[in-house]
């Protein structure tokens, strides 16, 4: 069965996840990490794409990426997938494939889910109970969005620049989010929309995106399409 292309509008930010390969390790040490990092940052640059937030977990990474050039999510992520697996398996003497298949994608209304997927992607350590607070894992965006630690990787994304006039009031502002955990509606949402590649937003957006793009959006009811004629018909 062919492909789906990905969902991709130049300029509208994408929720991406990267696996390892059976859902093993990527990351071993504090220096896999910053390799890592120092490849991302490069190839963002090079392809275009402003990178909001992310998080480096043992087996994955998410990342929020908004990019400028139709091919540019998929050129940075295959520019460090193939640099990272070349120093992983050369570091641990190890042969073969370090990912699992296709980067996942999902296009995402970043008027209204830009912050949500800022905090999913955030609080993603703390979910897994490997830390108390986003601020005691180092490898996350946290710190550079929350507490203005120099980070050259990050891009503010413009909802989260509408946090407030200054940088120390958009910090408190954006502190102030992680007061709250994300429900389980909307943690369901984004991670079907990620697992799945299908288009995170409203109805009016995913209308939008389904227009520019001539193609649906998100999956059919179960049963089919309840508003077609031949549904309709075979109801009688």
């Amino acid at each position: 069965m062919a492909r789906l292309p990905r969902f991709v509008l130049p300029g509208h930010p994408q929720h991406v996840m990267v696996r390892g390969n059976n859902r093993e390790p990527i990351f071993s040490a504090e220096e896999d990490y910053r390799f890592y990092l120092g490849k991302l940052q490069d190839a963002a640059k090079l392809h275009q794409c402003d990178i909001h937030a992310y998080v480096l977990m043992t087996n994955h990474v998410h990342l929020l990426v908004t990019a400028h050039m139709e091919d540019g999510i998929s050129k940075m992520i295959q520019r460090v997938g193939r640099y990272y697996v070349q120093y992983f398996n050369y570091l641990y003497q190890r042969t073969g494939t370090l990912w699992e298949g296709r980067y996942k994608a999902s296009l995402i209304d970043g008027d209204a889910y830009a912050l949500t997927c800022y905090r999913y992607i955030e609080m993603n350590p703390v979910r897994a109970g490997m830390v108390d607070h986003p601020a005691d894992y180092p490898w996350s965006s946290y710190r550079g969005n929350a507490l203005g630690v120099s980070d050259p990787l990050l891009v503010p994304h413009t909802l989260y620049q509408s946090l407030g006039q200054s940088a120390e009031d958009r910090k408190t502002a954006y502190r102030a989010l992680f007061n709250v955990l994300l429900d389980q509606k909307t943690l369901d949402e984004v991670r079907s929309s990620i697992n799945k590649a299908w288009v995170l937003g409203d109805s009016r957006f995913k209308e939008k995106v389904a227009a520019l793009l001539d193609r649906r959006v998100e999956p059919l009811q179960r049963g089919g399409d309840r508003k077609s004629e031949k549904f309709k018909i075979n109801r009688v």
